[in-house]
This record gives C-alpha cells, structure tokens and sequence, in this order.
C-alpha cells in the first residue's frame, strides 16, 4: 500500500486521464499549442501594460510639469489687482507733480520702484504681461472694451489698452482689455509657407 502511494504523479495523471483515443504525440502537441497560445496571450497582456504604465508615467509627468507652472495661479491672479491699485495710483497723481522736485518726489518715486519690483517678481515666476498696443487683435488674449474710428491704422488693431493684460505660462490669467481701430484697411492676412496663395 505505500508504494501504491508513492509513485510518480505522472504515472497517476496518466492512468486516470480518460481515453480519447490520441496518440502520445497528438497529445504533446495539443500541449505545446495551448502552451503556445498562452504564451502569446501572456505577452500581449505584457505589452499592453508596459505601454499603460508607459502612457501613465507621461501623463503624470505632465500634470508635474503643469502643476509646477501653474501652482502660483490664484495667487498671482490676487496680485494682480494690487498692481492695478498701484499703476492707478500713480496715475491719480498730476503729470506736472510727478516729475518735479519736491515732497511728492520722493513719493512717487517709492512708488514707480515698488510696482517695478512687483512686476519683475511676478515675472520671476512665471507671470508676463500682455501690453498689444498696435498689435493685431488677439480674441484669446484681448477683449475689446469699445471700437475706436480710425483710418489711419488696420481694422482690427489695437489702439488702447485701457488694462493690461497677464498670462502664465501658456495661459491667460487676465486678458488685456483694449480699444480696437475701426473702418481703416483691411490687415492683410498673415500668410505662413503652408498656406497656398490663390
């Protein structure tokens, strides 16, 4: 009884698998092809999960990269109107008083240097200023406050800017908020060297 019980495993799957009829050989190559097909389903299930993990690290990395260059959005946002606050406040101040010698010098000065150092550290971080004046309007970066009539330049120019505008990165933040020139000649259209000339 206990050699019964230790013989080969094969020998016992051998005498109770059922009788189909096949030969040794017909047996072992049904084997080798559902071994085959295994193996092929297993490398495909391979490939597509390097690529997904492939397609997961570069789309993390890019919400890394656009996490890092747009962190400081809302903040940046904040301070843009203290620097409205500033620029009209220098503004408020008559032309005449500003430039000549006296208590309201200093004044001034302290605060044309205080918007100067707000603005080189926005743009430290990321944040630039949209200024378009004669430049063609740009609907994703302006928006038109009023239509000014004028000949002299394009249609469609900007002849004011009455806020300037901000961007981060490749968005904007704020878009500058413009006059446009009406009724002069058509801008001519900008052509690139894909656009055929008909």
């Amino acid at each position: 009884m206990t050699q019964h019980n230790n013989q080969p495993a094969e020998a016992t799957a051998a005498d109770t698998a059922p009788e189909t009829g096949a030969t040794p050989d017909q047996t072992i190559d049904a084997a080798v092809a559902q071994l085959e097909a295994d193996k092929t389903d297993l490398k495909d299930k391979l490939l597509r999960s390097l690529a997904e993990m492939e397609n997961l690290r570069r789309r993390t990395e890019k919400e890394v990269a656009d996490a890092r260059a747009y962190a400081v959005t809302a903040f940046a946002r904040d301070m843009l109107s203290v620097s409205d606050n500033i620029r009209r406040a220098l503004e408020a101040i008559p032309a005449e008083q500003r430039t000549s010698e006296g208590p309201l010098k200093g004044f001034v000065d302290g605060i044309e240097l205080t918007e100067r150092e707000l603005l080189k550290t926005l743009a430290r971080h990321g944040v630039k200023e949209i200024a378009p004046a004669g430049e063609k309007f740009d609907p994703n970066m302006h928006q038109a406050m009023f239509e000014v009539p004028d000949a002299s330049v394009p249609n469609g120019t900007v002849v004011q800017v009455v806020q300037t505008g901000f961007s981060i990165g490749e968005r904007v933040l704020r878009p500058a908020l413009v006059g446009v020139s009406k009724g002069g000649v058509k801008a001519a259209p900008v052509l690139d060297n894909d656009t055929p000339i008909i």
